[in-house]
């Protein structure tokens, strides 16, 4: 299977000072596994746009180090330019490309934004798919009056509060993080330097103003001649044959033509073959006749024989060597109900009939996968502690003082293998806890699921305790182990405590009676 790509597409404010650009973009770079696809520099808006793309994780991190490097390096009290702005970083949009769910976009960006609000005191707004309130679904809405009236009304107008970070504008300004579809942005040059001419374009065909649908656009000044400057939002809902079109028709009536037209950064290669389609009025044109695309896809075929990453634990669990074994399996299976309650808490999020838990659900997603985050590392963990206790029998005794230090190297080895699941059981008890409150508070339409995650934590603690009992019978002083013990026995009393609520839940709201 092939990676999983994410797209994200920053905008800053600064083109004029190619070493800034260059700063920021070295910045990107540091992040294994980035790749830059595009650079456009505007002298005149006096803003950059990158494109680069990744696996999620990388990309994450690459904006977070760019919007880092920016905020030192851009001082919004000295910057101008023709294009609207409130930030040193202004927005940053991510895409998904390929294995790549919108919703995993939406939790990128409200983890960066948590992120970036947190350690670098910059103002977030949410916007597009990720926004946390309709009217700011639009990018033009958060930005209007720009950076300098921004830092006027922050922390006197409750509108202009952000969703993560200070409510008070530094230098930096303010960013817009966000998730959303493939966004082209299109220029449409006249043969004229009348601006006015442009910004009557620009009204006729943008959306807010009754023109096309899925189209933002605005009439600018740009090398001496007057642009119409646009973001086509859905190019399947208005191609850009469509939008180019009525630019040419509207700039008739003004005695004016299309001296060209510009594409900034990049575009999903079905709008230019949907462009094509239509002036070349080919109706029975299909996208595999392009030798690039059938490449493409060859490309991202699995090797015959791989085998899928999902079934791969399951072979190493299922082969005659010591490790992975139980500990790593009660940790596997403790993931695998974190995983279960992310997705209750996702279906739930984006309902209108769950709109009061909402940000509680959020918080579930966010806490469900940190937990399944430490329950996955705690697989190879608990592996890791086994090996251990084998390398420490494996160490000389031939005089009293190796077979001390070998004496104690064991020792040692098999309580940190005690502790070890002991974390995981710890871990799966709290996920317990965020399942049974999934089951009480989410979707019903999943509420089985939640009931799923219960029982799995609930077998991951039931393992984990096995491979802290079996380890800690192992010491030769029983007392050391007796703590964990003590603590092993609270978890599990509280877990049946978890249960009883969770069929109360289930009576409740599914009317189901569980044994």
């Amino acid at each position: 299977m092939a990676n999983p790509l994410v797209e994200c597409i920053p905008n800053f404010s600064e083109a004029r000072r190619p070493e800034v650009v260059e700063a920021i973009i070295s910045a990107i770079q540091s992040v294994p596994g980035i790749h830059i696809l595009d650079r456009h520099s505007d002298m005149d808006h006096n803003r950059t746009v990158l494109t680069f793309v990744g696996v999620p994780a990388q990309v994450e991190e690459a904006a977070y180090q760019a919007i880092a490097r920016a905020a030192q390096l851009i001082n919004l009290d000295q910057h101008t330019g023709a294009h609207p702005r409130i930030g040193a970083t202004d927005v940053v949009p991510f895409v998904p490309i390929s294995d790549v769910t919108m919703q995993d976009c939406v939790e990128m960006a409200r983890r960066l934004g948590k992120r970036v609000g947190e350690t670098l005191n910059i103002p977030i707004y949410l916007y597009e798919e990720a926004a946390t309130r309709p009217e700011r679904q639009g990018l033009e809405n958060i930005r209007r009056g720009q950076y300098e009236a921004l830092k006027e009304e922050m922390g006197i107008n409750p509108e202009r509060d952000p969703d993560f970070g200070p409510r008070v504008v530094g230098p930096a300004g303010a960013t817009v993080i966000g998730a959303r579809q493939p966004l082209i942005a299109f220029n449409v040059y006249l043969t004229t330097d009348d601006t006015s001419i442009a910004q009557k374009i620009a009204r006729a065909v943008r959306h807010s103003s009754g023109g096309l649908r899925y189209v933002k656009g605005m009439g600018v000044l740009v090398e001496g001649r007057a642009q119409v400057s646009m973001n086509l939002t859905n190019f399947r809902g208005t191609p850009i044959a469509r939008v180019v079109e009525m630019v040419r028709r509207e700039a008739e009536r003004y005695g004016v033509g299309i001296h060209h037209t510009e594409l900034v950064g990049l575009t999903p290669q079905q709008a230019l073959i949907d462009a094509a389609q239509w002036y070349l009025q080919m109706d029975a044109f299909e996208p595999d006749q392009i030798l690039e695309q059938r490449l493409f896809e060859v490309s991202r075929e699995a090797p015959a024989g791989e085998v899928p990453a999902k079934t791969a634990f399951l072979d190493e669990l299922a082969a005659a060597t010591p490790t992975p074994g139980g500990g790593s399996a009660a940790a596997f299976t403790g993931a695998a109900a974190a995983a279960l309650v992310a997705m209750v808490a996702r279906l739930t999020v984006n309902k209108k009939k769950y709109e009061s838990v909402k940000d509680r659900m959020w918080q579930i997603i966010d806490q469900a996968e940190t937990l399944r985050t430490a329950l996955t590392r705690a697989v190879e963990q608990d592996a890791a502690a086994f090996d251990a206790i084998l390398a420490a029998f494996k160490l000389p005794k031939d005089t009293p003082e190796q077979e001390t230090a070998r004496n104690l190297a064991v020792e040692q080895a098999t309580f940190h293998a005690a502790q070890v699941p002991l974390e995981a059981a710890r871990l799966a008890v709290s996920v317990m806890e965020l399942a049974v409150e999934a089951a009480a508070l989410g979707n019903l339409n999943a509420i089985s699921d939640a009931g799923s995650a219960v029982a799995l934590s609930r077998a991951a603690l039931t393992a984990a305790g096995y491979n802290v009992r079996i380890n800690l019978s192992g010491l030769s002083n029983p007392e050391m182990g007796q703590p964990l013990l003590d603590e092993l026995a609270g978890l599990e009393i509280h877990a049946a405590e978890l249960e009883t609520q969770l069929k109360q839940s289930m009576k409740e709201r599914a009317n189901l009676v569980l044994p």
